[in-house]
């Protein structure tokens, strides 16, 4: 595949995601011509102005939001293990929200807690979820000789078969409310974006997306071996705690929000480093740009394909991203055997 200069590709993507952004602003169940948009929170709104402003734009702020960082951060853990097909999920942080999320629907945890959030009770345990399990796969990988990535792999696909069968309990043991509203949030969805969360996100991913290229060199570093890298000057148990943490805190919002959107953090990193090379200084930014492109398009299709029902955005996401990334890895094993 014909590699393009890193700096061209951002420019594409950047004129992909405000085509994506008026895309979900103007086709839905309710199409809105394009002039409304000049009248967003103007004093004399009608009926579509309300519907851009008070649903339409949160929506497509959240999606946004969710993508970037779910992308970014996938395309860090890539690094960090030295693994394309790595996602933010082996740390343990999806897993542990969904049974975060599960506990507080099985045990009727619901109204809203923290309410100067405006994150539901659901959003909040689901958060605390993925950051327990995060813990615990960081505790068991670490040791006095520092802490082992691939102890952290195996650690993270045990931790995250323990959370899939408590989940899978109380899943069992609910009635039929709480198994849909369980495996509607296992779907990821964006419906219940508003601007309360759309602020709760912005002020974690905004400052997540800006600091995650600054590591771009040390990750590039990583790549060479831990050694290696540890020759050059990198503080490698540093940089793997820095980095653990912030992905787990920028995961564990996203999901908190939107419930397990699936392969996003898995295809989009890999996607751009065919398409301009593996420097982390520009993957992670090209990621970000890509995986608010991709979640946006996602959303517009979960809201407008079956109008008016409404398909979960996750859905969306696996049906278009396992196909393509079927079709990127037979692609790469022909190249591989010419």
């Amino acid at each position: 595949m014909h590699r393009l200069p890193p700096r061209a590709f951002m420019v594409v993507a950047l004129v992909l995601l405000v085509l994506a952004v008026l895309l979900g602003l103007l086709v839905g169940p309710v199409q809105i011509a394009p002039v409304k948009l000049l009248t967003l929170w103007s004093a004399d709104q009608d009926m579509d102005g309300r519907v851009l402003e008070l649903i339409r734009l949160p929506r497509v702020l959240l999606a946004a939001l969710v993508g970037a960082c779910l992308a970014s951060c996938g395309a860090v853990m890539q690094g960090l293990f030295r693994n394309p097909l790595a996602d933010p999920s082996l740390i343990g942080v999806s897993s542990g929200a969904s049974v975060g999320a599960s506990c507080v629907i099985f045990f009727g945890g619901f109204g809203f807690l923290g309410s100067g959030l405006g994150l539901p009770a659901i959003a909040i345990g689901a958060f605390l979820g993925g950051m327990a399990a995060t813990a615990v796969v960081y505790r068991l990988a670490t040791s006095v000789t520092g802490t082992s990535v691939s102890t952290m792999l195996l650690a993270g696909i045990a931790i995250t078969a323990l959370a899939g069968a408590v989940t899978s309990l109380f899943s069992f043991f609910a009635d039929n409310e709480m198994l849909r509203r369980i495996s509607l949030w296992q779907m990821g969805n964006l419906d219940s974006a508003n601007w309360h969360r759309v602020m709760v996100i912005a002020a974690v991913v905004i400052p997540l997306v800006s600091v995650l290229p600054r590591e771009g060199r040390a990750l590039n570093a990583m790549l060479l071996g831990e050694s290696e890298a540890r020759h050059l000057g990198i503080g490698v148990e540093q940089l793997k705690r820095r980095l653990i943490v912030l992905t787990a805190l920028g995961v564990g919002v996203a999901v908190a929000v939107s419930g397990v959107v699936a392969f996003v953090g898995l295809i989009v990193p890999h996607l751009v480093r065919l398409l301009i090379g593996p420097d982390h200084r520009y993957l992670i930014p090209g990621s970000a740009l890509l995986g608010a492109v991709l979640l946006l398009l996602a959303d517009t299709g979960a809201r407008t394909l079956m109008s008016p029902a409404e398909l979960p955005t996750g859905v969306i996401t696996a049906l278009l991203g396992a196909p393509f990334f079927v079709a990127l890895l037979l692609r790469q094993r022909r190249g591989l055997v010419s």
